[in-house]
């Protein structure tokens, strides 16, 4: 019998992720101009894809709602009123992939940012989207994941801490778990000379834990107490290798860790799951990503090590990456329960 996530949470074993779901549907040919389409256009795809990810050892599978937005479905031309039917219709090709697997496996409700610049981030709403947009965005999205019954929320490749909180706060009435990812770049202080991780608006993993702690956009005392998992996801950096894919994951965790110790923070899991690299063209026009399975997964014992709990991957990660990982952390584990 499945354990409830929260207890789940508890257990000392990693919990391992599922990969890349977009860089998926183009590696089957499908391009859309909103990944969400998929749910309605391609539902056996959909269904596919998860399974593949149940059948290589995933643990937790992220439904295909990433841009299932309003927001982003005006972005795309298509029609607003559609989020909640295409939401919907996400978490049930999830739980069916689940239930044809026969296996105990986690669904978790994705929520990507808001397409663009929020106001509290660009200052004005010209080029932005206002915060009670991005709110209300966030809001029909969550509350229908939770609806649906997701066993928790994932809000990834958040770019900025502010609108991270915004959909915390909107997430927590929900009362079901949370994990919170944002995608981090490198960046070099110039006073100290320091590696510092920060989002394209300028969010190190420090500045999201003040953000959350600050009442700021709860309105009623610190948003950290409703999170469950703090990490980082995509990330890819052009020119340095060694700050990209798995690497970056392993970077990135060590500073949020570090972050968490410094602000007396204990008790959060942390998450990881990182792009395959950078993509590239190879001599067909296809899309390949550099990290092959065997060069991640090699990564993930030291990923562990750092602290990461939950592991899996992003843009470009196959079936065949999660595969490897689960092959690594099995291996990583039977060292440990031998040594």
């Amino acid at each position: 019998m499945k354990v409830s996530f929260q207890e789940r949470l508890k257990l000392a074993k990693p919990l391992l992720y599922d990969g890349g779901f977009g860089s998926q549907l183009f590696a089957r040919d499908i391009e859309l101009t909103n990944s969400a389409l998929a749910n309605e256009l391609h539902p056996a795809t959909v269904v596919d894809i998860h399974s593949d990810y149940i059948n290589a050892g995933a643990e937790a599978i992220g439904t295909n709602t990433f841009v299932a937005s309003p927001l982003h479905l005006e972005m795309a031309g298509q029609d607003m009123s559609d989020a909640q039917r295409l939401t919907r219709l996400a978490v049930q090709h999830a739980k069916t992939a689940v239930q044809q697997s026969g296996k105990d496996v986690y669904i978790a409700g994705s929520v990507g940012p808001s397409p663009g610049a929020i106001e509290a981030d660009s200052g004005d709403t010209t080029f932005g989207i206002p915060n009670a947009d991005a709110r209300e965005a966030h809001k029909l999205v969550i509350h229908t994941l939770a609806e649906e019954g997701v066993d928790f929320l994932c809000l990834e490749t958040m770019f900025s801490a502010k609108e991270a909180a915004i959909a915390v706060d909107v997430a927590r009435e929900t009362g079901i778990p949370i994990a919170v990812n944002l995608t981090y770049k490198w960046t070099k202080e110039r006073r100290t000379g320091n590696i510092v991780y920060r989002t394209d608006w300028g969010n190190s993993p420090a500045d999201l834990l003040e953000i959350l702690i600050s009442d700021e956009f709860s309105r009623d005392g610190s948003l950290l107490d409703a999170v469950s998992i703090i990490g980082v996801n995509c990330g890819a950096e052009s020119r340095r290798d060694e700050h990209t894919g798995m690497p970056y994951a392993i970077a990135g965790i060590q500073q949020l860790g570090t972050a968490l110790a410094e602000t007396g923070i204990d008790g959060k899991r942390m998450m990881a799951y990182p792009n395959a690299g950078m993509p590239k063209l190879d001599e067909n026009h296809k899309t390949v990503y550099t990290q092959t399975p065997s060069e991640m997964a090699s990564h993930v014992p030291e990923l562990i090590e750092t602290g990461a709990y939950l592991i899996g991957g992003c843009c470009g990660t196959t079936p065949k990456h999660i595969k490897a990982f689960r092959e690594a952390i099995a291996s990583y584990r039977s060292v440990q329960d031998n040594g």
